[in-house]
């Protein structure tokens, strides 16, 4: 039996690539890197803070579609364009990972849009 879904959000990007936001396999769901635009209005801010912060909205968006919450998360990447913009992260990235501890690792990166600072994937075991 093959237990594969697919979970789109509203992002232009998953079209114009040819992706999905999320895929659920079996137990396990997969969450593309996701990045701190407000999806319904394509906007972005210029605050990594803030881009996070939409980032970890997106991504709960998706793992709520998916049957799972952050709790189930067991693995996250921290994709940034700027080393130094991880930092003021910190504080919101410990207030959601925090308590779970998944596995991490923080790569300085390109990213696809020239506004984007810090994009999020993460994978999760539903329960």
């Amino acid at each position: 039996m093959n237990d594969r879904r697919a979970i789109f959000s509203d992002s232009e990007f998953e079209e114009n690539i040819g992706y999905a936001r999320a895929v659920i396999d079996g137990n396990w769901v997969h969450v593309s890197g996701t990045a701190g635009f407000d999806y319904s209005t394509m906007t972005i801010s210029d605050d990594v803070t803030e881009q996070l912060e939409q980032c970890l909205r997106n991504i709960g968006v998706a793992l709520g579609q998916a049957g799972c919450t952050y709790e189930d998360v067991i693995r996250v990447r921290y994709l940034l364009r700027d080393r130094d913009d991880f930092e003021p992260c910190w504080p919101a990235l410990r207030a959601c990972f925090g308590k779970i501890r998944p596995a991490a690792t923080m790569m300085v990166c390109g990213l696809a849009d020239p506004r984007m600072k810090i994009e999020l994937e993460v994978t999760a075991h539903r329960p």
